[in-house]
C-alpha cells in the first residue's frame, strides 16, 4: 500500500442498526459523515438514530469540538457516496454473495489506499474479498452493537489483506478511543460472537431440559457472572478466584469438576416449539415494553457501568 491518507470523510455503507450507530460514532469524533443505503427511506431512520445517540456520546465526553450531527449526508448512490472518501466502515446484510459483490463494487470505487473494514458478524474476509482488485486493504472491523457505545472492536485480515492494513484499523480504531483487539487467524463468528454463542447454547439448554425459567436464567447471569464479566474476563476472573494462590491454584483444585461440566454441556435442537417457549419468555420479561424502551433503559446502564469502569485503578 502507498501512502497512508489522512481521514476526514467516513462511507458508512449501510444504514441499518450498526451502520447507524457507526455513523453516530464518527460524527461524533469529528468527521464528514455519508451514508450510503439503496433504501431512500433509510435517511430517516439513520438521522433519527443519530439523534437519539447523541445525548450518550456526549454524556461520554466522545464528542469532540468539531462534532455535529448536520456533518452528516445520505447518498443512495454507492459510487457517489464513496467519492472522495479515506475510510469505508460496510454493513451489508450478512449474506456472503451480498458482501462479495458489495465489497468489489467499494473496492472499485474508492482509491488503493482506502481501508474497507467489514462490520460483518461472522463471515471471513478471506471468502469476502474474493472479487476485490485490491484485497490487500480489505479487513474485518467488527464492533459490538451498538458500535457509538461499546468499545470493542475485532481486526482481522484475509488470507490477500496485508499486515500494514490490519496495523493501520488497528490504530485507527484506538485513536478514536475503541478497544480493538487483534485476531491472530481468521475464525467463523471471530472471538467475542463465539463467545455469546456459547454462554447463550447452554442458557437455551438449560431452559430446555426445564431446568430453570428464561427469565431465571437471565437473573443468573445478571446477577452473577455478568457482574464480574464486566470487569475481568473469565481467565483474570478464575484468577482471582484462585486466592493468594491465583489461576494456578484454581485449575489444581476446579479445573477437573469443571471439565467434567463440559463434557454435560449440551447442544439443543432449537425445533419452533422451544422457539416459541424463547420468546414467551422473553415476551414475559419485558413486562410489556418495546424494544425500544428496553434498549433505551440498556443504553443508559451501559453508560453507567463505563463510567463507573473508567474510574477503576485495576486493569
Amino acid at each position: 500500500m502507498g501512502e497512508t491518507p489522512v481521514i476526514e470523510r467516513i462511507a458508512v455503507v449501510g444504514g441499518g442498526t450498526i451502520g447507524a450507530s457507526w455513523a453516530a460514532f464518527y460524527l461524533a469524533k469529528g468527521f464528514d459523515v455519508v451514508v450510503t443505503d439503496p433504501d431512500a427511506n433509510v435517511e430517516a431512520v439513520v438521522r433519527s438514530a443519530v439523534e437519539r445517540a447523541w445525548p450518550a456520546l456526549e454524556r461520554l465526553g466522545h464528542t469532540v469540538a468539531s462534532a455535529a450531527p448536520g456533518r452528516m449526508r445520505f447518498e443512495p448512490d454507492l459510487r457517489n457516496a464513496l467519492h472522495a472518501v479515506q475510510f469505508v466502515q460496510e454493513n451489508g446484510p450478512e449474506r456472503l454473495a451480498l458482501k462479495v459483490a458489495l465489497l468489489a463494487q467499494i473496492d472499485a470505487a474508492v482509491d488503493p489506499d482506502v481501508i474497507i473494514a467489514s462490520s460483518t458478524s461472522g463471515l471471513l474476509m478471506s471468502d469476502m474479498q474474493a472479487n476485490c482488485r485490491y484485497p490487500q486493504r480489505c479487513v474485518i472491523g467488527h464492533p459490538f452493537n451498538p458500535p457509538h457505545l461499546i468499545p470493542l472492536v475485532e481486526v482481522v485480515g484475509g488470507k490477500l489483506t496485508s499486515s500494514e492494513a490490519v496495523t493501520r484499523t488497528m490504530d485507527f480504531y484506538r485513536a478514536l478511543g475503541k478497544h480493538p483487539i487483534r485476531l491472530a487467524r481468521e475464525i467463523p463468528g471471530h472471538v467475542a460472537n463465539r463467545l455469546q454463542a456459547a454462554v447463550w447454547r447452554e442458557a437455551i439448554h438449560l431452559v430446555a431440559e426445564g431446568v430453570v425459567s428464561v427469565a431465571d436464567l437471565d437473573t443468573a447471569m445478571t446477577q452473577g457472572p455478568g457482574l464480574r464479566w464486566a470487569l475481568n474476563g473469565p481467565h483474570q476472573t478464575f484468577h482471582l478466584g484462585g486466592g493468594a494462590g491465583g489461576l494456578a491454584h484454581f485449575m489444581a483444585h476446579i479445573l477437573g469438576p469443571m471439565q467434567a461440566w463440559w463434557d454435560d454441556l449440551g447442544a439443543p435442537e432449537v425445533d419452533e416449539a422451544l422457539q416459541a417457549r424463547l420468546r414467551d419468555g422473553v415476551q414475559a420479561q419485558a413486562g410489556g415494553k418495546s424494544v425500544a424502551e428496553l434498549s433505551a433503559v440498556r443504553d443508559d446502564a451501559l453508560i453507567r457501568i463505563m463510567l463507573a469502569r473508567e474510574a477503576r485503578t485495576c486493569p
